[in-house]
């Protein structure tokens, strides 16, 4: 489970691509809060950096032709399976520095995506 680095997205292959909205949607869902040593730094943020970073994400996949469900674009939706957020995310305010959504997809951290990517074999910028 890991998030990339948001200035890569629009960089990633499609595996990755849709499985970053498969991640985003299973954190939407019934993931939320449940511990896991890559992304726990989510869990410490409002759920609307999640539900910001997923509009990226969402974004990307159209840029490319998908079409993802639009029900992932209201903010409240957590998928079919579980009930929404009760609270008006589309009014929250979140200080969010720098144009990055989470303060840890800092430099060195995407360099930490990129080796992972070139582990799997994917060369972003050869």
């Amino acid at each position: 489970m890991r998030l990339w680095h948001q200035d890569l997205l629009t960089f990633l292959p499609r595996a990755q691509i849709l499985g970053q909205h498969r991640e985003c949607c299973a954190l939407r869902g019934l993931g939320w809060g449940k511990k896991h040593s890559t992304i726990d730094y989510v869990f410490t943020y409002s759920v609307k950096r999640l539900v910001d970073y997923h509009q990226l994400v969402l974004r990307e996949m159209e840029n490319r032709g998908y079409k993802p469900d639009q029900q992932w674009y209201c903010p409240e939706y957590r998928g079919k399976n579980t009930v929404p957020w009760t609270c008006t995310l589309r009014d929250e305010l979140d200080d969010i520095p720098d144009g990055h959504i989470y303060p840890e997809h800092d430099d060195a951290y995407r360099e930490e995506c990129l080796a992972n990517l070139r582990k799997k074999g994917i060369e972003l910028f050869p």
